[in-house]
Formats: structure tokens, sequence, C-alpha cells
């Protein structure tokens, strides 16, 4: 039986921290684009190497956090894998929202497409979009300010 670390080893570690998610896409300009004029992200990285790029793009506001890096789909396992969860509607991302309602009618009247109208479960609202670079994310009412996590 191997021998759990003490809580008083794990504590003092630093604590880790999201700080990039990466999201593939089947075009970095489109993709860019679409997080950017559409979602309203902001591009935080633009990064090329030869024939390699790292973009990046994060929240306009709110506390500094996780960076999406719209990384392309060039590989066939990832183009394979990201079609198959497209397929299943299996969403790559979720972006929370104060408002579903309120941000699924500003996204329509900026033509994205939806899978149909927000529902809710419980106290959560959602919905789907198709972000137009082969993923599906889901859209999703933050809980009540204050909440915590665990």
């Amino acid at each position: 039986m191997k021998a759990r670390p003490s809580r008083s080893i794990v504590a003092r570690g630093a604590p880790l921290q999201i700080r990039h998610v990466i999201l593939k896409v089947d075009d970095l300009d489109k993709a860019l684009a679409f997080y950017t004029n559409v979602l309203g992200f902001v591009k935080t990285r633009d990064d090329r190497r030869g024939s390699h790029r790292w973009l990046t793009v994060a929240a306009r506001k709110g506390p500094r956090g996780a960076e999406l890096v719209l990384e392309p789909n060039s590989h066939r396992p990832a183009r394979v894998s990201q079609q198959a969860l497209y397929d299943a509607v299996f969403p790559a991302a979720i972006l929370s929202t104060n408002d579903v309602a309120a941000e699924y009618q500003r996204l329509k009247t900026l033509g994205v497409k939806f899978r149909g109208k927000p529902k809710q479960v419980g106290s959560r609202s959602f919905a789907f979009f198709d972000d137009t670079c082969g993923n599906f994310i889901v859209l999703l009412q933050s809980e009540a300010t204050g909440s915590t996590h665990r």
C-alpha cells in the first residue's frame, strides 16, 4: 500500500492554477475572429516561430485567470477526436455568464448557431452553441455572487 503525503506537505507547496486550456480549432484566424469579435474575448498572445503559432484569448473583464489556447487540429488524431465529440454534441468548453438569456439573445443577433433555446436544470441555465471552428461550447449561467469553490 502506497503512503499518501501528509496534509502539511501538500499545503506547503505553491497552489496549482489553471492557466491554459487547449481548444482544438480547424482554422486559427477564423477562431480568433469568432472568440474576439463575437464572444468578446481579447487576444493575449500571438507568437509565431516558424510554422508554430501560440495563440491565446482571455476574458476581457473579471479576474485574471485561464486563457484559451487556440490550437490547430492539424494532426489526424486531433481531427478524428474533435469530429467524434462534435457529432456527439459533447462540449469542448464551458463559458459562464451572469445572464444566459441575455447572452443567448446577443449572440443569436450576431449569427451564433445555438442547438436549441436555453434550458433550465435545477437553478442553472445553459445553452449549447457551435463555435464555427469544430466545437460545441456550453454557455452556463454562473452561480450567485459569493459562491465558493469546493
